[in-house]
C-alpha cells in the first residue's frame, strides 16, 4: 500500500493552505479591521473556527491509531478530556479571590462543598508549566497503562475497542462525583484568565485560534512524517497483517503502544487548546457517544490519509452548527443519514472522492 501518492499531496497541500489562511489572516481580520468591514470577523466566528480546529486535531490523532495502525479506540475522547481537565484545573487556579466566594486558594465550588483544603492532586497548577506538563504527561500515562496492559495481552479487533469504551464510560462516571475534586456535573467554568490576559478578550481568542491552528499544522507534519518512515511502514504492516509482522520478529505490542501513546498525548493538547475557547469542561466530555462522533469524522473524511481526519472533523462540526440552527429537532438524524450515506456511497470518505476528481482532471 502507497502510503502518500501524487494525489495525496496535492491535496494535502490544499488543506495545508486552507490551514494556513484560517490560522493566520482570520485573527488579523477579526483584530485589525473595524465592525463593519466586509472582511471583518466576529469574535464568534474566531471562536467557532478555534473550536474546530481542536476538533481536528483530535480526529488527526484518531486517524493515526485507528487509519494507520488499526487500532480503534472507541474511548479517544478520555484523552482528550483529561488534557481539558488539566488546562481547566490552571485556569481554575488563576480565579484566586475574584470567585463569588472570594477565597484566595479554593475554587468556588470547593468552599461551596465545604472542602477545608485543596487536594494534593490540584498542587501545582497555579503554575502554566506545570500544567502544560500535565496535559500530555496525564493522558500519556494513561494511554501507556492501558495500552501496555491491552496489547501485551494481545486484545485486539472489537474487543479492544469495548474497553476503550468501557474506560471512557468509567471515567465519566468518576468525574461525576462531587468527591473526586473536579466540579462534579458543573465542572470546571468561570474562568477569568490565561497567562494574565483576559480570556474574553478578542486578542486572546485570536491568538488562541492561531495557537490551535498551529498545533494541527506541527501535529500534521508530524505525523506525517512518522507515516513516512520505517515506523509507519511498520504499523501499517501491523494494520493489514499483524500476526505475519510477529512473526517476523517484530514487537508488535511495543509499536502499538508507542503510537498509542503519542496519539494519546495530541487529544491531550486539542484538549487544552479547546477549553479555554468554549470556557467550560465538564464530564460530559467523557461521554462514550462524543468518541464515537470522533470515528465518524474520520471515517467521513477519509481513514488513513490523515489529512482527511481533518477535513471530516470541521465539516462534520460544521454541519452540526447548521443543522442544530435550522432543524433542532431533527438534526441529529440529518446527520446520521449523511453519515450512512457516505458510508454507503463513499467507503474512502470525502477524500476518496476528491481523489477520483482529481485523477478524471488529470487524465
Amino acid at each position: 500500500m502507497k502510503l502518500i501518492g501524487l494525489g495525496d499531496d496535492k491535496l494535502a497541500m490544499t488543506v495545508l493552505f486552507v490551514l494556513a489562511a484560517v490560522t493566520f489572516i482570520i485573527p488579523i481580520c477579526n483584530l485589525m479591521l473595524p465592525a463593519d468591514s466586509a472582511l471583518h470577523f466576529s469574535a464568534y466566528t474566531v471562536s467557532l473556527l478555534g473550536k474546530y480546529l481542536t476538533f481536528a486535531l483530535l480526529g488527526l490523532s484518531l486517524d493515526l491509531v485507528w487509519g494507520y495502525c488499526g487500532i480503534l479506540a472507541l474511548g479517544h475522547g478520555a484523552f482528550f478530556a483529561l488534557g481539558g481537565y488539566a488546562m481547566g484545573m490552571y485556569l481554575m487556579r488563576q480565579i484566586g479571590t475574584r470567585g463569588v466566594y472570594g477565597d484566595p486558594l479554593l475554587p468556588d465550588f470547593m468552599v461551596f462543598l465545604n472542602w477545608k483544603e485543596l487536594p494534593w492532586y490540584w498542587l501545582g497548577f497555579d503554575q502554566f508549566w506545570f500544567a502544560m506538563l500535565m496535559v500530555v504527561l496525564v493522558p500519556g500515562v494513561l494511554a501507556f497503562v492501558f495500552g501496555w496492559l491491552a496489547f501485551r495481552s494481545r486484545v485486539t479487533g472489537v474487543y479492544l475497542s469495548i474497553i476503550t469504551q468501557a474506560l471512557t464510560y468509567a471515567l465519566l462516571l468518576a468525574f461525576f462525583r462531587n468527591e473526586m475534586g473536579f466540579g462534579g456535573n458543573n465542572g470546571l467554568t468561570d474562568f477569568k484568565e490565561l497567562l494574565g490576559f483576559n480570556i474574553q478578550s478578542e486578542a486572546v481568542r485570536a491568538i488562541l485560534l492561531m495557537l490551535s491552528g498551529m498545533a494541527l499544522i506541527s501535529a500534521y507534519l508530524i505525523c506525517r512524517w512518522i507515516v513516512s518512515t520505517k515506523l509507519g511502514r511498520v504499523i501499517t504492516a501491523i494494520r493489514d497483517q499483524e500476526s505475519r509482522v510477529r512473526f517476523l520478529g517484530y514487537r508488535v505490542e511495543m509499536f502499538k503502544l508507542w503510537i498509542f501513546v503519542f496519539a494519546a498525548m495530541l487529544a491531550g493538547i486539542a484538549g487544552a487548546l479547546y477549553v479555554p475557547q468554549v470556557g467550560i469542561i465538564n464530564p460530559s466530555e467523557f461521554s462514550p457517544l462524543n468518541s464515537l462522533e470522533i470515528v465518524i469524522w474520520v471515517a467521513m473524511g477519509g481513514r488513513g490519509t490523515l489529512y482527511g481526519a481533518i477535513i471530516g472533523a470541521v465539516l462534520v462540526n460544521y454541519s452540526k452548527t447548521v443543522l442544530t440552527g435550522l432543524m433542532p429537532e431533527i438534526w441529529l438524524f440529518s446527520l446520521g443519514a449523511v453519515f450512512v450515506g457516505v458510508t454507503i456511497l463513499l467507503p474512502d470518505g470525502i477524500v476518496g472522492l476528491l481523489k477520483r476528481r482529481l485523477q478524471e482532471l488529470q487524465s
